[in-house]
Protein backbone atom coordinates (compact mmCIF):
# COMPACT_ATOMS: atom_id res chain seq x y z
CA UNK A 1 0.00 0.00 0.00
CA UNK A 2 1.38 3.41 -0.83
CA UNK A 3 0.49 4.91 2.55
CA UNK A 4 1.91 4.59 6.03
CA UNK A 5 0.52 5.31 9.51
CA UNK A 6 2.97 6.51 12.18
CA UNK A 7 2.51 5.02 14.75
CA UNK A 8 0.44 2.13 13.47
CA UNK A 9 -3.25 3.10 13.43
CA UNK A 10 -4.15 -0.19 15.11
CA UNK A 11 -2.17 0.75 18.22
CA UNK A 12 -4.23 2.05 21.15
CA UNK A 13 -4.60 5.82 21.46
CA UNK A 14 -1.87 7.16 23.75
CA UNK A 15 -2.88 7.73 27.36
CA UNK A 16 -0.36 10.54 27.71
CA UNK A 17 -0.25 13.45 25.26
CA UNK A 18 2.82 13.35 22.98
CA UNK A 19 5.54 15.85 23.95
CA UNK A 20 6.17 19.11 22.08
CA UNK A 21 2.76 19.19 20.40
CA UNK A 22 3.51 16.19 18.20
CA UNK A 23 0.47 14.63 16.51
CA UNK A 24 -1.11 11.46 17.89
CA UNK A 25 -1.05 9.89 14.43
CA UNK A 26 0.47 10.78 11.09
CA UNK A 27 -0.58 9.35 7.74
CA UNK A 28 1.66 9.66 4.70
CA UNK A 29 0.14 8.93 1.26
CA UNK A 30 2.12 8.78 -1.98
CA UNK A 31 1.51 7.53 -5.53
CA UNK A 32 2.96 4.26 -6.74
CA UNK A 33 6.54 4.67 -7.90
CA UNK A 34 7.56 3.12 -11.20
CA UNK A 35 10.49 0.98 -10.12
CA UNK A 36 13.13 0.64 -7.42
CA UNK A 37 16.74 1.21 -8.59
CA UNK A 38 17.44 -2.47 -9.33
CA UNK A 39 14.19 -2.73 -11.27
CA UNK A 40 15.05 0.43 -13.21
CA UNK A 41 18.48 -0.95 -14.19
CA UNK A 42 17.02 -4.33 -15.17
CA UNK A 43 14.29 -2.68 -17.27
CA UNK A 44 16.70 -0.45 -19.18
CA UNK A 45 19.15 -3.31 -19.74
CA UNK A 46 16.36 -5.69 -20.79
CA UNK A 47 14.91 -3.07 -23.16
CA UNK A 48 18.36 -2.55 -24.70
CA UNK A 49 18.95 -6.27 -25.39
CA UNK A 50 15.40 -6.88 -26.61
CA UNK A 51 15.72 -3.83 -28.84
CA UNK A 52 18.88 -5.28 -30.38
CA UNK A 53 17.07 -8.43 -31.59
CA UNK A 54 15.53 -6.79 -34.67
CA UNK A 55 18.60 -4.57 -35.24
CA UNK A 56 21.43 -7.18 -35.28
CA UNK A 57 20.46 -8.85 -38.61
CA UNK A 58 20.99 -5.50 -40.34
CA UNK A 59 24.63 -5.00 -39.23
CA UNK A 60 26.65 -3.53 -42.08
CA UNK A 61 23.71 -1.82 -43.78
CA UNK A 62 22.24 1.66 -43.64
CA UNK A 63 19.07 0.19 -42.10
CA UNK A 64 21.16 -0.87 -39.08
CA UNK A 65 21.94 2.76 -38.19
CA UNK A 66 18.35 3.86 -38.70
CA UNK A 67 16.98 1.03 -36.54
CA UNK A 68 19.69 1.56 -33.91
CA UNK A 69 18.87 5.27 -33.74
CA UNK A 70 15.13 4.52 -33.32
CA UNK A 71 15.82 1.89 -30.66
CA UNK A 72 18.11 4.22 -28.72
CA UNK A 73 15.49 7.00 -28.97
CA UNK A 74 12.85 4.67 -27.48
CA UNK A 75 15.31 3.64 -24.76
CA UNK A 76 16.05 7.30 -23.94
CA UNK A 77 12.31 8.09 -23.77
CA UNK A 78 11.78 5.18 -21.35
CA UNK A 79 14.73 6.37 -19.23
CA UNK A 80 13.38 9.94 -19.03
CA UNK A 81 9.81 8.81 -18.23
CA UNK A 82 10.91 6.48 -15.42
CA UNK A 83 13.27 9.04 -13.88
CA UNK A 84 10.63 11.78 -14.03
CA UNK A 85 8.18 9.52 -12.24
CA UNK A 86 10.71 9.04 -9.43
CA UNK A 87 11.35 12.79 -9.13
CA UNK A 88 7.70 13.73 -8.73
CA UNK A 89 7.15 15.29 -5.33
CA UNK A 90 3.44 14.44 -5.23
CA UNK A 91 2.37 13.18 -1.80
CA UNK A 92 0.01 13.99 1.06
CA UNK A 93 0.32 13.98 4.81
CA UNK A 94 -2.47 13.90 7.38
CA UNK A 95 -1.54 14.78 10.97
CA UNK A 96 -4.10 14.07 13.67
CA UNK A 97 -4.25 15.67 17.09
CA UNK A 98 -7.16 15.52 19.54
CA UNK A 99 -8.32 19.01 18.62
CA UNK A 100 -7.27 19.33 14.96
CA UNK A 101 -6.55 17.46 11.77
CA UNK A 102 -4.16 18.92 9.21
CA UNK A 103 -3.90 17.80 5.58
CA UNK A 104 -0.83 18.90 3.66
CA UNK A 105 -0.74 18.21 -0.07
CA UNK A 106 2.43 18.61 -2.14
CA UNK A 107 1.82 18.82 -5.88
CA UNK A 108 4.11 17.13 -8.42
CA UNK A 109 5.95 20.47 -8.77
CA UNK A 110 6.48 20.73 -5.00
CA UNK A 111 3.81 23.36 -4.27
CA UNK A 112 2.38 23.00 -0.76
CA UNK A 113 -1.32 23.28 0.11
CA UNK A 114 -2.59 23.10 3.72
CA UNK A 115 -6.04 22.44 5.12
CA UNK A 116 -7.08 22.22 8.78
CA UNK A 117 -10.21 21.25 10.66
CA UNK A 118 -11.38 19.86 13.99
CA UNK A 119 -11.60 16.03 13.82
CA UNK A 120 -14.83 16.13 15.82
CA UNK A 121 -16.57 17.99 12.97
CA UNK A 122 -14.79 16.18 10.15
CA UNK A 123 -16.97 14.38 7.63
CA UNK A 124 -15.21 11.62 5.70
CA UNK A 125 -17.00 10.67 2.47
CA UNK A 126 -16.31 8.03 -0.15
CA UNK A 127 -18.15 8.91 -3.36
CA UNK A 128 -18.69 5.83 -5.60
CA UNK A 129 -18.59 8.09 -8.66
CA UNK A 130 -16.77 11.39 -8.88
CA UNK A 131 -13.60 12.70 -10.47
CA UNK A 132 -12.29 9.17 -9.97
CA UNK A 133 -13.92 5.94 -8.84
CA UNK A 134 -14.26 5.72 -5.02
CA UNK A 135 -13.45 9.44 -4.66
CA UNK A 136 -12.40 10.12 -1.04
CA UNK A 137 -13.08 13.57 0.44
CA UNK A 138 -12.72 15.29 3.80
CA UNK A 139 -15.10 18.08 4.75
CA UNK A 140 -14.63 20.35 7.73
CA UNK A 141 -17.56 21.43 9.82
CA UNK A 142 -18.45 23.91 12.50
CA UNK A 143 -17.63 27.63 12.59
CA UNK A 144 -18.76 28.08 8.98
CA UNK A 145 -16.01 25.85 7.52
CA UNK A 146 -17.51 23.95 4.62
CA UNK A 147 -14.52 23.42 2.34
CA UNK A 148 -14.23 19.90 0.96
CA UNK A 149 -10.81 18.50 -0.02
CA UNK A 150 -9.80 15.27 -1.70
CA UNK A 151 -7.45 12.70 -0.25
CA UNK A 152 -5.41 10.15 -2.19
CA UNK A 153 -6.79 10.86 -5.67
CA UNK A 154 -3.68 9.13 -7.08
CA UNK A 155 -4.47 5.84 -5.29
CA UNK A 156 -6.38 2.96 -6.86
CA UNK A 157 -10.11 2.66 -6.03
CA UNK A 158 -9.41 -0.33 -3.75
CA UNK A 159 -6.69 1.57 -1.89
CA UNK A 160 -9.00 4.57 -1.42
CA UNK A 161 -11.66 2.21 -0.02
CA UNK A 162 -9.13 0.71 2.42
CA UNK A 163 -7.85 4.16 3.39
CA UNK A 164 -11.42 5.38 3.99
CA UNK A 165 -12.14 2.40 6.27
CA UNK A 166 -8.91 2.86 8.24
CA UNK A 167 -9.33 6.63 8.60
CA UNK A 168 -12.98 6.21 9.67
CA UNK A 169 -11.84 3.69 12.29
CA UNK A 170 -9.14 6.07 13.58
CA UNK A 171 -11.56 9.01 13.79
CA UNK A 172 -14.15 6.87 15.60
CA UNK A 173 -11.54 5.71 18.14
CA UNK A 174 -10.37 9.31 18.59
CA UNK A 175 -13.92 10.46 19.35
CA UNK A 176 -14.60 7.58 21.76
CA UNK A 177 -11.39 7.66 23.83
CA UNK A 178 -11.07 10.16 26.66
CA UNK A 179 -8.57 12.99 26.33
CA UNK A 180 -5.09 11.99 27.48
CA UNK A 181 -3.59 13.23 30.69
CA UNK A 182 -0.96 15.96 30.35
CA UNK A 183 2.65 14.72 30.49
CA UNK A 184 4.11 14.53 33.99
CA UNK A 185 5.96 17.63 35.20
CA UNK A 186 9.77 17.23 35.39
Amino acid sequence: MPYLWTPAHTAPMPEVAPPDGAPLLRLEVWPHRSLPSKGFSATILGMFFLGLIPVVPFIGTTAFWILLLCMMGALAALWVALRRSDRDLLHEEVSIWRDRLELTHWSAKGERFDWKTNPYWLRLTLHPKGKVEQYLTLKGGGAGETREVELGSFLSPEERQDLHDELAQVLQRLRETPAPKPPPAP
